[in-house]
């Protein structure tokens, strides 16, 4: 019996050593995903200037003008108020196109200064604010439409300094936007 159980031992060793074993040699994902994004440039036209129309200057204290980003209905305060003598208040206008469905940030400058045409005396404009085209609320961000379109419009707070210098005041200002 011990002959017997030393022969089937060594029959189950050379079985393990000579058995071939079958491995799976490659495997496949089935649903595996591929896309890309593509994007038409950029394209953003003003339409309107920014300007706070005819300010008259009531004393020399100087003062503020707002002029909110979707109206032209500015408020005062301080030394300055309101005339009818041409030009009259505009917001900046843009009109934005892109690729559809597609949101997008708008970038504004800090301040804006503007300077006296026939002279150096200066004002500053700051708290620039934009409003997209329906929306309820000012923001830095919007939805290129379905065809790829949309607008805004930007207001902002003129500081007139005390003694300001009666006269034009003209400057220039970036306005950039690209996509998030």
């Amino acid at each position: 019996m011990k002959k017997t159980l030393i022969i089937f031992a060594a029959c189950i060793m050379m079985a393990g050593f000579t058995t071939t074993v079958l491995a799976q040699t490659s495997a496949t994902v089935t649903g595996t995903t591929a896309g890309a994004k593509l994007i038409v440039p950029m394209t953003l036209s003003q339409t309107s200037p920014l300007h706070f129309g005819t300010i008259t200057l009531v004393t020399a204290a100087g003062g503020s003008v707002v002029l909110p980003s979707n109206s032209t209905t500015r408020s005062f305060t301080g030394g300055v108020s309101a005339s009818a003598v041409a030009p009259l208040a505009t917001n900046a206008a843009y009109t934005v196109t892109g690729t559809k469905n597609v949101t997008y940030a708008l970038t504004l400058p800090a301040t804006i200064t503007v300077t006296e045409t026939l002279g150096s005396s200066t004002m500053t404009i700051g708290t620039l604010l934009a409003r997209f085209n329906g929306a309820g609320a000012d923001a830095v961000t919007s939805t290129l439409s379905g065809t790829g379109t949309d607008s805004f419009t930007v207001g902002g707070t003129l500081t007139v300094a005390a003694s300001q210098v009666g006269g034009i005041y003209a400057g220039a200002f970036n306005v950039t936007v690209d996509y998030n």
